[in-house]
């Protein structure tokens, strides 16, 4: 991933998606030696500054590792070119929201606000999962400041690394029922999406839906996928 990669991107376009559906593709994001480099990780510790068993907390099945500072080259150079490129898009939605907070142009800046505020743990983190894991639907909320919007990629290849493991969505709108969205992710592809709340326009205005992410059962194999948070915990 460089920054020329970024700049190419339809930018208006995964707007347009983000807009839509609370979600947008962004393929080959990772080539599949990066992918392959970051789950190798998985099995190392010195990277990483905790690991949770999922089942243990009623998350679901698998595991998943944060990362610890100093972050990997890679994972830093992807939450701070990612994060100004989506920090307009996240200023419009608090707009339309009603929401009083703005985001700062640099990521850098944002983590000062996150630090101060007590959020200094970093949210990074290395998703594994085997034959019968699952991911329970659920938001990633760890203080106060909350960016709103994620990128999950993932570093496996559906169909010959595991089978089954689809990346899930659901939508919540007022006095409406929970719409589902099943996203077809290939290795090094990136969803980008809503980490809790996103608008919606309406005849009245903007209201707000609620968004949740999850992944579903696996049915074989072994799947990993890298989570980008651009706040920190407390």
């Amino acid at each position: 991933m460089s920054e020329q990669f970024l700049d190419k991107l339809d930018w208006p376009q995964l707007e347009q998606q983000l807009d839509a559906d609370g979600c947008a593709l962004i393929t080959s994001m990772l080539s599949h030696k990066a992918c392959d480099e970051i789950s190798a990780l998985y099995a190392q510790s010195e990277p990483f500054r905790s690991q949770v068993i999922m089942a243990r907390h009623g998350f679901g099945r698998g595991e998943y590792k944060y990362f610890r500072y100093p972050l990997p080259d890679l994972l830093l150079r992807l939450r701070s070119a990612l994060y100004p490129r989506l920090a307009p898009i996240a200023n419009r939605w608090h707009e339309q929201m009603g929401l009083p907070s703005r985001f700062p142009p640099t990521h850098d800046v944002f983590l000062e606000r996150c630090h101060a505020a007590g959020q200094q743990r970093p949210t990074p983190l290395l998703l594994q999962y085997g034959p019968q894991d699952y991911n329970c639907l659920h938001q990633d909320l760890y203080g106060e400041h909350v960016f709103p919007l994620q990128v999950a990629i993932l570093l496996s290849e559906p169909g010959e690394d595991f089978t089954g493991g689809e990346f899930v969505m659901t939508e919540q709108r007022p006095r409406m029922q929970s719409r589902p969205l099943v996203m077809g992710l290939r290795k090094g592809d990136a969803l980008v999406f809503a980490v809790n709340q996103r608008p919606v326009k309406g005849v009245r205005g903007y209201y707000r839906v609620t968004m949740r992410h999850g992944v579903s059962r696996l049915h074989s194999g072994k799947r990993h996928t890298l989570g980008i948070i651009f706040h920190d915990a407390l």
